[in-house]
């Protein structure tokens, strides 16, 4: 009688068994297994968890066309370990409940070798909670919550942008300094925006400030009347706002209408791209942070977007913007440590990532970035605000002027840093593809 071929699929329908069939390679005594003879014609399977509905749609799109041209770059050039690399993408729905759900079937049914992507901190948190439960390597491309490297980290989880701490670290004295000491905070109502309401609040009175009032917003606002009368009464020298995806986009057109964009100051904690690509420029108000921007006059970044271009022609957003760069630059720097590790195990292309050290000229960036001991890829960050109107006009997509950028060491999350207690590499289940 012929030996039963082992899947992994097969395999974690038989977790906890001792022994195995004639032909299969054991690698216990892990909790979880997932095994597959790997093989030069078995394409690495990458599953992609990032939203196509719900709050953060638009910048879910965005960042699976960045994962897109990076698979596309190296596919190009032969795959990876002589693989070729490949996708599923299932939407996530900007849903927690439903990131779990994805995240579970993407393993054990579609068997993907790794885990990419994520807008919302919730979806995330929870997509990674899955991940670690069968070891698969996941990939937080464009979730902030300073959680996310902190208190909700996870041996398998990599955090490829910059948290609210950091940016409130690169702007709030600042602010405080140019604009005034009477703050109001202005927060969307879910953990992205309470931890990074958390950061500014702690940081801006440890300078002086005094916050005179949080606004909590629930997600999926779309009448801030509201909540823009309570500040015209407040007062406020400042406006802290942590209000992200379709709900800041309706947030601008209304303070603009209301004539309130000039003052009181307005400080957005991050500012998305698409969260603001094709609106106009009167919206784009107050000081706000982001990672990188298509403008920069760095080496690199006019053929970046050359390729950008040529890759998705016929795309409405005509340039690429920060949680694009997320998506592409976790997607490159996870196959090139698994070229790095000769193999696809989990454990090895771990420590292939916690070691990561990439150049300013790779990264397009001012400065250097590595991966802190919190699994949280610390990088340059960058402080704009609206372009004058007339490089504007000449250009449609040249939306920002910046106005100062700092390097990874000043703005670190120290606090994110001392409360990740990730799990150890032997608690950390197994698996090759």
């Amino acid at each position: 009688m012929a030996s039963r071929k082992i899947t992994r699929r097969n395999f974690l329908k038989k977790a906890g068994m001792k022994t195995l069939g004639a032909g299969a390679v054991f690698y216990g005594p892990w909790k979880h297994n997932r095994v597959y003879a790997s093989q030069a014609d078995k394409p690495i399977l990458i599953g992609l968890t990032s939203d196509a509905s719900g709050q953060y749609a638009n910048s879910g799109a965005s960042d699976r066309r960045g994962m897109i041209m990076a698979m596309g770059e190296f596919n190009a050039k032969g795959g990876v370990l002589g693989r070729k690399i490949q996708y599923i993408h299932l939407d996530t729905e900007t849903n927690p409940a439903t990131g779990s759900r994805v995240a579970e079937r993407m393993i054990t049914r579609n068997e993907v070798s790794f885990l990419i992507g994520a807008v919302s901190s919730g979806v995330a948190n929870a997509i990674s909670q899955v991940a670690q439960k069968y070891g698969v390597v996941y990939l937080n491309s464009n979730s902030s919550s300073p959680t996310e490297s902190g208190k909700n980290c996870h041996r398998v989880k990599f955090v490829w942008d910059g948290n609210g701490t950091n940016f409130a670290k690169a702007a709030v004295k600042n602010a405080i300094d140019t604009f005034g000491k009477n703050w109001l905070l202005l927060t969307n109502d879910y953990v992205w925006g309470h931890n990074t309401s958390k950061a500014t609040r702690e940081l801006a009175t440890s300078y002086g400030a005094k916050i005179i009032d949080e606004l909590m917003v629930p997600q999926g606002t779309r009448d801030f009347t509201s909540y823009l009368i309570k500040i015209q009464q407040a007062k406020p020298d400042v406006v802290a706002a942590a209000v992200g995806g379709d709900d800041q986009k309706v947030m601008r057109g209304q303070v603009a209408q209301l004539g309130m964009g000039q003052k009181p100051a307005w400080i957005n904690n991050q500012q998305d791209w698409p969260d603001i690509y094709g609106l106009p420029l009167d919206n784009l108000f107050g000081v706000f942070g982001t990672t990188w921007y298509y403008g920069l006059d760095l080496p690199g970044v006019e053929r970046f977007v050359r390729r950008y271009r040529q890759t998705f022609p016929h795309t409405a957003m005509e340039v690429p913007g920060n949680v694009f760069y997320n998506g592409y630059m976790s997607t490159r720097e996870l196959l090139k440590a698994v070229q790095r590790a000769g193999t696809t195990n989990n454990i090895k292309v771990i420590k292939e990532l916690e070691t990561i050290k990439v150049s300013a000229k790779d990264r397009m960036q001012h400065f250097d970035a590595y991966m802190g001991a919190n699994h949280q890829m610390q990088q340059t960050v960058y402080l704009a605000t609206a372009n004058d109107a007339s490089k504007w006009k000449k250009n449609k997509n040249d939306l920002f002027k910046m106005l100062s950028w700092v390097g990874p060491k000043e703005v670190e999350d120290t606090d994110a840093m001392s409360a990740c207690n990730m799990e150890s590499y032997a608690a950390t289940p197994t698996y090759e593809t």
